[in-house]
């Protein structure tokens, strides 16, 4: 059987209202888009999704990973909802967008990008699952837990096509570095690293010893690559599941205890991930919480077949429950750390131009007791 490609590409270009949701008009137009790529043979099946703010398109197709035309069909879809976002005078038209002109891939070029191209299996369960405000370190924890965790994932323990275990690929998105952790035998090296979410980022996972990739994420860093703030990345997963892979229950489990992130208010926060339902993945609160969305699909020759609501079920209430106490706590600290983000983080929001106005105030001390 030939291989097939599933490539999700993200962008926010237009919030309604504020960083909130996507204007129906706006998903319209990128439904109209790719149902015509269907049509004319460029893609073999593609929807349109979202959570917050951020359009995604989930395409599939035979054409690989990094395909300039993939690439240049997201990004004329993006322009055309940035052009109905601009009409509507929605918040921030076109904010992800970081070029005037496509350059061939659409990476570096702001919209968040996690592709995987495999052979389908007899029955190919994957999810996607999109979050929004946060950053891509946010994956970290859940797929530690889903593909290096006992406690989670039963598998690891009594499945013999897992018991080895998997690798995982690490990108220092500061140095743009890459490392290749084997787990078991290497966890507490990946855990020196993954445990710094907004610089060491899983990148891939893949079948231990091989380039099967069981799971990918989008790792664009959007402040850095525009070099100021313009937004959070809002990052995605993609994960195959069962047969010899963890379960659907095991990929699942992770969300169903809150941990905290990076982003929130203007991306300078740090609170809980909340799982959410497809219909309640519009953030208000501080903007937020942040959250993520999970869609199922079974893939048939490749069309998508889906996507159900895997994070909408009434098992993850207390999860939502508790990312709303731990909102709570965290908001009651305001302005100070571990609430606002730690300084160096805060050198990629809009805080080093409150400080630059400052700077001339501060006086040396030790030149003031000399003089004293």
């Amino acid at each position: 059987m030939s291989k097939i490609t599933l490539s999700v590409i993200k962008a926010d270009v237009g919030g309604y209202v504020g960083h909130a949701d996507i204007h129906p008009d706006m998903t319209a137009k990128a439904k109209e888009m790719i149902a015509a790529a269907v049509d004319a043979g460029t893609l073999v099946d593609g929807q349109v999704n979202g959570v917050g703010d951020d359009i995604a398109l989930i395409m599939t197709h035979d054409k690989g990973v990094d395909s300039e035309e993939i690439h240049k069909l997201a990004w004329d879809v993006f322009l055309a909802c940035t052009d109905v976002a601009k009409e509507l005078k929605m918040y921030g038209a076109g904010q992800d967008l970081l070029s005037d002109a496509f350059s061939g891939n659409i990476k570096g070029a702001g919209p968040g990008v996690a592709e995987l191209e495999f052979e389908e299996r007899k029955s190919e369960p994957i999810f996607v699952f999109l979050a929004d405000k946060t950053e891509p370190g946010a994956w970290n924890l859940p797929i530690y837990k889903i593909f290096c965790d006992p406690f989670n994932t039963a598998g690891l323990v009594i499945d013999p096509n897992m018991h080895d275990g998997f690798d995982l690929e690490v990108h220092d998105v500061i140095e743009h570095k890459k490392v290749i952790f084997s787990s078991p035998e290497e966890l507490y090296d990946l855990l020196i690293f993954i445990g710094a979410q907004s610089r060491y980022v899983i990148k891939h996972v893949f079948r231990k010893g091989t380039d099967e990739v069981c799971a990918v994420t989008s790792t664009q860093r959007l402040s850095m690559m525009a070099g100021r703030y313009v937004g959070k990345d809002d990052p995605v997963l993609i994960v195959r599941s069962q047969s010899g892979l963890p379960a659907v229950g095991e990929v699942l489990e992770p969300f169903a205890k809150p941990h905290l992130v990076f982003g929130w208010m203007r991306g300078s926060h740090c609170g809980p991930l909340m799982p959410c339902s497809m219909n309640d993945a519009t953030p208000s609160r501080f903007d937020g919480p942040p959250r993520v969305i999970g869609l199922g699909f079974q893939l048939a020759n490749g069309k998508l077949i889906g996507p159900r609501d895997m994070l909408g079920d009434i098992s993850f209430d207390r999860a939502r429950q508790i990312a709303l106490e731990q909102a709570d706590y965290m908001r009651s600290m305001g302005p100070f750390e571990p609430e606002r983000l730690p300084l160096e983080d805060m050198e990629y929001t809009t805080l080093p131009l409150v400080v630059e106005k400052l700077k001339d105030r501060f006086t040396d001390m030790a030149e003031a007791e000399r003089t004293s």
